[in-house]
């Protein structure tokens, strides 16, 4: 089965998902003490949640074999 764009482009959107957390994170450690701690943990929460969600999509897209490793 050939690779779709829009798996691709999906996936490149979930990255960059991922990194604006990581950034918004970066971000709330430098704000108020009381209100950086809870943004940063809801911040980092996030981005642990797409990341392990990323990596399920992964695997699933290629057991089903909508997509394939360089190689």
């Amino acid at each position: 089965m050939t690779e779709s764009p829009v798996v691709k482009y999906a996936i490149i959107a979930i990255f960059i998902m991922i990194l604006a957390s990581l950034g918004s994170a970066f971000v709330s450690l430098f704000r108020k003490q009381d209100q950086a701690s809870n943004a940063t943990v809801k911040a980092l929460t996030v981005r642990v949640g797409l990341s392990i969600a990323l990596i399920v999509a992964i695997a699933i897209l290629h057991a089903l074999g909508v997509i394939s490793p360089n190689g």
